[in-house]
């Protein structure tokens, strides 16, 4: 490769894989970071890290629990890419000196979490995996001299020139910065903070996707979003992991009933779509009452209940406690909220997008293994995979080289989908000179109230509808004052983030509107069913 230049924008494990790999190649990389450089989707995950590297366990078993969790949408060449080579960087990385959690004589603890047949689920930290990974990875990024950082940074477009990927639009200090590039990594996390109830940071406000929806790249499976059961539902939502299921929490209705054994053989450890239904359902009966977390059956293996907490789930333990609550002794209330977006933009498996010289590696990208629901703890092993991925394609590829998708394929059938593409064309937006544009902007309540009740855990058609009507309408308000303020005046950021989940908002309804089955994450009141033939929603601009 020349010298082209190559930016990654993003900070999380799949940014950093990708900033580290362009750097061990030799060549120097830009890293663009939206706040500062540990603040992201992986410094708040929990869970763990979900890796076939013990000796009861295999890749291929990994592969099949997540292929059974996606519900016949995950791709199985990038499936086996993952489980295979996501055993190899765990095992690259505990060796460089993640502090992952081992027992005294050394070896790396591990846990059961839903929807896995093995125990396979390593941790750092106890429950503050994601925060050791990035504090400790993002620790070899700023000793490596080729990868220079840009903190503060916000990702305001993407520039294209020729149907070629340019650079980037950066907003800094409140001014306008272009950052020349041949290659852009986007490595922009996903877009909880576009519903209320919501397990991700401040941060999570679909930025690169929507940049790179504007910029024509080609999107799918924005319908699938992934509400995940048991966040509290008090004070900041904050996640109670899958974790504490697997350690034998159980949920229980305002009567004390443990319902999800009467939905589910694996009871709270079915896959997440299946409990974030029920609860939500459930919560439907008490009147939006929230349903109550049990950890009193840990008691049978961990006398000392308490300590066992403290130990195993330090932060989710501080969280309780600064709530008024001692979960050791008392139930806990929990309710679903947004947590990933299995969907984002479409990858090969290489990480390249549909515009040449454009990447795309963790949350923001569809890369094909999260299907309809993602299997618990495979997100953080994507970042680890797809975005060490993304960063030898881009210093690997020519100019001239070409994304190389592989088609869309029913993995339980092996048919390949035939279904047309949806081509949306954003809504019409005012004239430029419409002074009345920043009167009929949206605030980022209105846009999780409409995003919440119509493109939420549960969807019918008449809610889409409206929700498509609606957030339409939000978005051309907000394109139309973006348009007026390319003429100079200053954008805060906040305008921008809202304009970016109107843009993901609105493409999402319209491919959930399409989807008319149920499956996985996406779940229609209307159409309750799976369809063995539906095909992928792959989105893109209508000319």
């Amino acid at each position: 490769m020349s010298n082209t230049e190559i930016v990654v924008v993003g900070a999380g494990v799949a940014g950093l894989s990708a900033a580290l790999a362009v750097a061990g190649t030799g060549h120097d990389v830009t890293l663009v970071t939206k706040a500062g450089l540990v603040e992201s989707n992986t410094y708040h995950a929990q869970g763990g890290i979900a890796a076939a590297i013990f000796s009861d366990d295999d890749p291929k078993l990994h592969a099949a629990d997540t292929m059974a969790a996606g519900h016949g949408l995950c791709d199985p060449k990038a499936v086996d890419i993952l489980t295979r080579e996501g055993a190899e960087r765990v095992r690259e990385f505990a060796a460089a000196g993640v502090h992952f959690d081992r027992d005294a004589q050394g070896h790396m603890l591990r846990g059961l979490e839903a929807a896995h047949s093995r125990a396979r689920v390593v941790h750092a930290g106890g429950d503050a995996t994601g925060k050791v990974l990035e504090l400790d990875v993002s620790a070899m990024v700023r000793k490596n001299p080729r990868i220079h950082i840009i903190e503060n940074a916000f990702l305001k477009d993407l520039i294209v020139r020729d149907g070629h990927i340019a650079g980037v639009r950066l907003l800094i200090d409140g001014q306008d910065k272009d950052l020349a590039a041949g290659r852009v990594i986007l490595a922009t996390g996903g877009a909880g903070r576009m519903y209320p109830y919501t397990t991700n940071p401040p941060v999570s406000t679909a930025d690169g996707l929507a940049a790179a929806w504007r910029a024509g790249a080609q999107v799918a499976d924005l319908e699938f979003y992934q509400f995940h059961p048991t966040a509290m539902a008090v004070g900041e939502h904050f996640l109670v992991s899958e974790a504490v299921r697997g350690e034998g929490a159980v949920l229980l209705d305002e009567h004390g009933h443990r319902y999800m054994k009467d939905i589910d053989p694996r009871a709270e450890l079915a896959p997440r779509d299946v409990v974030a239904r029920e609860n939500f359902r459930v919560m439907q009966t008490q009147g939006g009452k929230p349903v109550m977390l049990d950890v009193s059956p840990m008691t049978r293996e961990n006398p000392d209940l308490a300590s066992f907490l403290a130990h195993r789930f330090p932060t989710i333990d501080a969280y309780t406690r600064s709530l008024g609550f001692d979960w050791s002794k008392e139930l806990i209330p929990v309710a679903p909220a947004a947590h990933y977006y299995m969907g984002g933009i479409r990858t090969d498996l290489d990480a390249r997008t549909s515009i040449p010289g454009l990447y795309a590696a963790g949350e923001c990208a569809r890369t094909g293994v999260m299907g309809s629901n993602r299997l618990a703890s495979n997100s953080l092993l994507e970042g680890l995979v797809y975005g060490r991925r993304a960063g030898l394609a881009a210093v690997a590829d020519g100019d001239d080289a070409v994304w190389a998708p592989e088609p869309f394929l029913n993995s339980a059938t092996g048919a390949v989908f035939d279904h047309a593409p949806i081509a949306l064309a954003a809504p019409a937006t005012t004239a430029a000179a419409d002074d009345t544009a920043a009167d009929k902007v949206w605030d980022r309540t209105r846009i999780q109230n409409t995003m919440w009740h119509g493109v939420g855990v549960l969807r019918d058609e008449a809610g889409l509808k409206t929700a498509i009507a609606e957030l339409g309408q939000g978005l051309a308000a907000a394109n139309a004052q973006a348009d007026i303020n390319a003429d100079g005046a200053a954008s805060s950021v906040e305008a921008l983030e809202n304009r970016n989940m109107l843009t993901v908002g609105y493409v999402a309804a319209t491919a959930a509107l399409a989807r008319t089955e149920s499956r996985g994450a996406h779940a229609r009141t209307d159409y309750s069913e799976p369809v063995d033939n539906w095909a992928h929603s792959v989105a893109y601009i209508k000319d």
